[in-house]
C-alpha cells in the first residue's frame, strides 16, 4: 500500500514544489551495482517514496533516472513532476565556473530537465577533474564561497533546479554565506541523530527558513562517514522496546519531530516499509527528555577534509566550533 508521506515548502526559488519530509537517501558504502540501485528506486517508488536524494560522487545519478524513466514507462507515476529530486555539487566542481556544466551534467545523468533541490556538498574545493573520496589532501584549494554561490544562483535563474541549497555548512559558514548571497539557501543538509541534535544550527535555521536536511539520521553504521553509536544506545533501546517500534523508527520519528526533513537509506525491502511507519504516532513528553538528555558526538567528524595546508587546518576551523 502506497504511503502518503507529508511536505514542507522551501523558502526560496519561487517555482520550487513541496519537499517530502521522508527522503530515500542513494549514497551506498561500498558502492552497489546501478541495477540493484535502480531496482531499489523502483521499489521505493511503488512503496510511495516521492523525495530522492543523490549526487555527482554517489554513482546513482544514472540508476536513479532509469528508475524514474521505468516507473514513468510502467503506469507507477504519472510523470517525473511527481518526484522531489535532489542533487549535490561535488568539491572538484566547487569552482564559480564548473558549477552550471556540472549541474547540465547531472541533469544529462538523470535524464531529466530540472532538479528540484542542487545543494553544494562540502565548503571545499579541490582539483577538478575526478569525483572520489577521500580525495588526496594535497588537492585541496582554497573554497571561494561567494563565487560559487552565484554560479548556484545562476543555476536557478536558468531553470535547470527549481531551488538551492547547502550541506555540511556550520552556523557561521551559513551567516557568511547569507551576507552576500541574493538568493538565501532554501535548505542545509547536515548529520542530524539523537546522538547529534544539532540544536544551535536548528535555532538560526529556523530564524532564517533554511530547512534542515538530515542526513545520517541512524548514524551510517558500517559506512565511511559513520558510526554504531546511535544503533547500539541504551535509552533509545529503552523507547523502542516500550513503544513496540525498532530503534530505527525511534530515531526517524524524533528527527521528523524536530521539523526536519529526514533522508532514509536502506534497499531492503522490509526496512523500507519500516522507515516510512513513522507517521501517525509520536514520542511522549517523557521520551523526548530521555533523548534530550543523551550525551551528544558528531559521527562523523570531518577529518578527510582537514589539512594544513588547505582552508580548514583543524575540526575546530571546519565546523567553526560546532563539534
Amino acid at each position: 500500500m502506497e504511503t502518503r508521506i507529508p511536505e514542507v515548502c522551501l523558502s526560496s526559488g519561487s517555482s520550487s514544489k513541496a519537499m517530502p519530509r521522508i527522503g530515500m537517501g542513494t549514497a551506498a558504502y561500498p558502492f552497489v551495482s546501478s541495477e540493484a540501485t535502480q531496482s531499489a528506486i523502483l521499489h521505493a517508488i511503488k512503496l510511495g517514496y516521492r523525495h530522492f536524494d543523490t549526487a555527482a560522487l554517489y554513482q546513482s545519478e544514472e540508476p536513479l533516472g532509469e528508475a524514474v524513466s521505468e516507473a514513468v514507462r510502467s503506469g507507477v507515476i504519472g510523470t517525473r513532476d511527481e518526484l522531489f529530486v535532489t542533487s549535490k555539487l561535488w568539491c572538484s566542481d566547487a569552482r564559480c565556473d564548473r558549477v552550471v556544466p556540472a549541474l547540465r551534467k547531472t541533469l544529462q545523468n538523470l535524464q531529466m530537465e530540472y532538479i528540484d533541490l542542487y545543494l553544494i556538498h562540502w565548503p571545499m574545493t579541490v582539483k577538478p577533474g575526478k569525483y572520489e573520496f577521500p580525495f588526496p589532501k594535497d588537492e585541496i584549494e582554497p573554497f571561494d564561497m561567494k563565487s560559487v554561490w552565484e554560479a548556484m544562483e545562476e543555476c536557478l535563474r536558468l531553470g535547470l533546479t527549481k531551488a538551492i541549497g547547502v550541506s555540511n555548512f556550520s552556523s557561521k559558514k551559513l551567516q557568511a554565506l547569507l551576507s552576500s548571497a541574493q538568493i538565501p539557501p532554501a535548505v542545509n543538509q547536515v548529520e542530524v541523530n539523537p546522538l547529534w541534535q544539532q540544536r544551535k544550527l536548528r535555532e538560526l535555521c529556523v530564524a532564517k527558513g533554511i530547512q534542515i536536511c538530515a542526513w545520517s539520521p541512524l548514524g551510517a553504521r558500517g559506512a565511511l562517514w559513520g558510526s554504531d553509536g546511535v544503533m547500539e544506545c541504551a535509552v533509545l533501546m529503552e523507547i523502542a522496546e516500550a513503544k513496540g517500534k525498532t530503534l530505527a523508527q525511534i530515531c526517524l520519528r524524533w528527527v521528523y519531530e524536530q521539523g526536519d526533513v529526514v533522508l532514509v537509506k536502506s534497499f531492503n525491502e522490509k526496512r523500507m516499509m519500516e522507515n516510512l511507519d513513522i507517521l501517525g504516532w509520536e514520542l511522549s513528553e517523557e521520551d523526548n527528555h530521555k533523548i534530550s538528555q543523551i550525551p551528544q558526538c558528531k559521527g562523523y567528524q570531518g577529518l578527510d577534509f582537514v589539512s594544513p595546508s588547505g582552508p580548514y587546518k583543524s575540526l575546530k576551523e571546519l565546523w567553526d566550533g560546532e563539534i
